[in-house]
């Protein structure tokens, strides 16, 4: 019986530490900003965005929402975001992806400057983590992280396996796997003897955003598994992309949907915002 990595613990945790650091940075008269753009009406979108919002909330930051409609210009959207940039009061910009087809997402990102480019997706912030020189990290991966130095998992020497190849998951996991001197592969669509690769893995990660994907004839006895999808079947109830009634029993640590690496996610996005407001304000 596989132990269960919970998200809703961690991320607690996390966050009390970043409450602290907020209430001492408040009495030096530093309030960290957040602001959130949304365009159009997506609904998977709008429970991410409540929750960062309410967390923001809790942990005493500002919170500012920017809801735009679906037909938006991009430079409207662009607009918004060079304000954003130069307001003194916003730390962090996050804009919610995925974006109306319209519009260029890879512009979008570029156009937030990297100081307040909280999801560290711009290019620069992106080339930071490559060289393991970086402020911030992409929240998921980063949480995943956080989850594993919490149940003392050793990353040094071990096969990590890496399912999906995205800009925002796969990649920057990978890099900060190497970074703790795990021995790394990548998979994604084009991956031959995908089963062979994955069953070498002391370490799976999934995030290949297909329900059930990860089978437990694709997982070595006793591998931690990490479920970073998040799906929603026929019958609306919320699946990963691991079987988890079929690979608990074989794995020795797994992550639970929901309440796995969701709640991790946000509470990166927390600790980010703290982090831009500390240095854009020269604050230990």
């Amino acid at each position: 019986m596989a132990k269960i990595i919970d998200g809703k613990v961690i991320s607690a945790a996390v966050k009390e530490e970043v409450a602290k650091e907020v209430a001492e940075l408040k009495a030096q008269g530093i309030i960290p900003g957040l602001a959130v753009i949304i365009v159009g009406d997506d609904p998977a979108s709008r429970v991410y965005v409540n929750n960062k919002k309410k967390a923001c909330e809790q942990l005493g930051m500002l919170s500012r929402e920017y809801t735009m409609p679906a037909e938006t210009t991009e430079e409207e959207l662009l607009s918004l975001i060079k304000e954003l940039n130069t307001d003194p009061e916003i730390n962090g910009i996050l804009c919610q992806l995925p974006l109306p087809s319209h519009l260029n997402e890879e512009l979008v990102i570029n156009t937030i400057i990297p100081e307040k480019d909280v999801d560290a997706f711009h290019p620069h912030n992106v080339g930071k983590i490559m060289i393991g020189n970086y402020d911030f990290l992409p929240c998921t991966p980063a949480g995943i992280m956080e989850m594993l130095k919490y149940e003392n998992i050793d990353i040094t020497g071990k096969e990590c396996v890496v399912i999906g190849r995205s800009n925002i998951v796969g990649k920057p996991m990978s890099m900060l796997l190497l970074h703790k001197n795990g021995t790394v592969t990548v998979c994604h669509s084009r991956t031959k003897n995908l089963k062979e690769v994955c069953l070498r893995a002391d370490i799976l990660v999934a995030a290949v955003g297909r329900a059930n994907f990860v089978t437990a004839d694709m997982v070595k006895e006793g591998a931690v598994v990490i479920d970073v999808g998040i799906n929603r079947l026929e019958n609306g109830k919320l699946c990963g992309d691991v079987n988890f009634a079929e690979v608990e029993p074989k794995a020795s640590y797994i992550t639970p949907v929901p309440g796995g690496v969701g709640p991790m996610t946000i509470a990166t996005l927390m600790k980010n915002t703290l982090t831009a407001a500390k240095k854009q304000n020269g604050a230990k």
